[in-house]
């Protein structure tokens, strides 16, 4: 097929007027393209163009657009109608209909009689396999993927998908294209998950195997990841967001492809909640309750009160300072609250190791410095009294405190480890590279920082210790670390940078 003009897409089309449709269709308009709007349903591509138009004359009111470019675009935005009208004049075709293999097949085949020869076509699927949509055409070539995010206008991802067999001039073609249109473009797998939908299963597989532990219940775990991670929104409350109905067949299929990577396994809990239909917010129930849409917010247990029982802090300089009557000996007195703050290790394991009074030690995760929500860790043998006591100590500086079961590492550990070892598993495969990673996950998935980016902040030697611990506490072997992490963590290379590779002696 024939390479785009010098310009690239001029004109496109766009099949399909829901959500997604509407969207691609006011980012193509507003970025200066011509787009043809076609949906099986006449009425649809009508209603879609007023809803467009309705969308520029919002941004005009709050002065993101003049008029003038209002009425501009929204000229740019021709009904077409039946999808298979003839389409030779348009440079790029972008799908957006139901997420189903064979729909997607019957289209593009019929497309690829009616346009011309240099129409790129591109399918904005969010899970199915490009290279399996493409192998219906006679010339699999012209089809890729490019997986726009809802809503489209304000979600600056767009994943460039290339198939098995796509040409390998358009990958960088469509890259143009959409950073022409004022979006972040990354060249993506593909490969089950693709790039973003793959990296997110780091946070949430790992919380629902803490919550399968029952080291925390969901709204611990969201606190932690909000106000230890600086995550925006916590794993359960993002599964109630997306919906189980869709979210947990995601994860199944992802781990399916994959073919069983332990990093990347499914939860029986997801399963069981999803035959009882606690979908989230759609049904009103789900991890948490919701009336009228809003989450029923639930509050921190009450904290015992305060206590001028002594604290002995082994080996954390920063949490020895945060906390008042701290014991400055070489060694606990008998009436002392023992706090360790391990990476990669329990409280318990700490305290045999130190020769510690077991029944008077507790775990304060040491992730974040002690900046944010502290995490105060619980093992079976600590006397009542004094984790109340250690509770009351830690709540008395002000900081918000979650207490959980005691586990190889703490919560907010676990589930950063976890997103950084899948991320580096990403890159050690080859899958994409640690830029389009760090940029995929952040602006997909608004995590603060970029996966890899984030596992240098805290230091691949710490993220692998933590791996470790837990990999040689229990034996699974989701907590493997990825070659890619044990690497760099020996060489001191950036998880974020290539390093040498084999090509690189030619």
């Amino acid at each position: 097929m024939e390479r785009w003009t010098a310009g690239g897409a001029g004109t496109i089309r766009v099949i399909g007027t829901g959500v997604m449709g509407r969207g691609i269709a006011q980012l193509a308009a507003a970025g200066g393209l011509t787009v043809e709007l076609a949906d099986m349903r006449s009425e649809a591509v009508g209603a879609a163009i007023d809803h467009v138009g309705a969308m520029f004359g919002r941004l005009v009111a709050k002065g993101r657009m003049t008029a003038a470019e209002a009425e501009a675009a929204t000229a740019r935005l021709r009904p077409v109608g039946d999808p298979l009208a003839p389409a030779t004049g348009c440079e790029l075709i972008i799908e957006a209909v139901r997420e189903e293999l064979e729909t997607k097949r019957e289209l593009f085949a019929a497309l690829e009689k009616v346009c011309g020869e240099r129409t790129v076509l591109a399918t904005n699927t969010s899970s199915l396999s490009v290279t399996a949509i493409a192998s219906v055409l006679a010339d699999p070539s012209r089809l890729a993927g490019l997986h726009f995010f809802n809503p489209v206008p304000l979600m600056r991802l767009v994943e460039v998908i290339p198939g098995a067999r796509t040409a390998s001039w358009i990958p960088g073609a469509l890259l143009d294209l959409v950073r022409r249109l004022g979006h972040e473009p990354v060249l993506a797998p593909d490969t089950p998950g693709f790039l973003v939908n793959h990296a997110g299963r780091g946070l949430v597989t790992e919380a629902l195997q803490i919550l399968a532990e029952s080291v925390a219940d969901p709204a611990g775990v969201d606190r932690i990841a909000r106000e230890s991670l600086g995550l925006k929104m916590g794993p359960f409350e993002l599964l109630d967001l997306t919906g189980l109905d869709v979210s947990h067949p995601v994860m199944e299929s992802i781990s399916d492809g994959f073919y069983g990577d332990p990093r990347l396994r499914p939860s029986r809990i997801t399963r069981t909640r999803a035959d009882a239909g606690l979908f989230g917010r759609k049904t009103g129930e789900g991890f948490y309750r919701y009336v009228d849409g809003a989450k029923e917010e639930l509050s921190d247990p009450p904290v015992p009160s305060a206590t001028t029982r002594p604290v002995w802090v082994h080996d954390s300089e920063g949490l020895r300072s945060l906390l008042p009557n701290v014991e400055t000996g070489a060694r606990p007195t008998s009436e002392a609250i023992v706090l360790v703050a391990p990476y990669g290790q329990s409280a318990l394991d700490c305290a045999h190791a130190n020769g510690l009074p077991a029944e008077r030690t507790l775990g304060v995760d040491p992730l974040g410095d002690f900046q944010g929500r502290l995490t105060l860790s619980v093992h079976p043998g600590v006397d009542p009294s004094a984790g109340q006591a250690a509770l009351a100590t830690l709540a008395a500086t002000g900081r918000s405190v979650t207490v959980v079961r005691d586990t190889p590492a703490p919560v907010a550990q676990r589930l950063l480890a976890s997103i950084v070892n899948v991320a580096s598993a990403i890159a050690e495969q080859r899958l994409a590279r640690p830029q389009d990673i760090n940029t995929a996950v952040r602006l997909g998935l608004g995590y603060p920082y970029g996966p890899l980016e984030w596992g240098d902040r805290v230091g691949a030697a710490t993220i692998l210790r933590i791996l470790r611990g837990m990999h040689d506490a229990t034996g699974d072997p989701r907590y493997r670390p990825s070659l890619w992490l044990t690497e760099r963590a020996a060489l001191g290379l950036p998880l974020s940078e290539l390093g040498t590779a084999p090509t690189d002696l030619f």
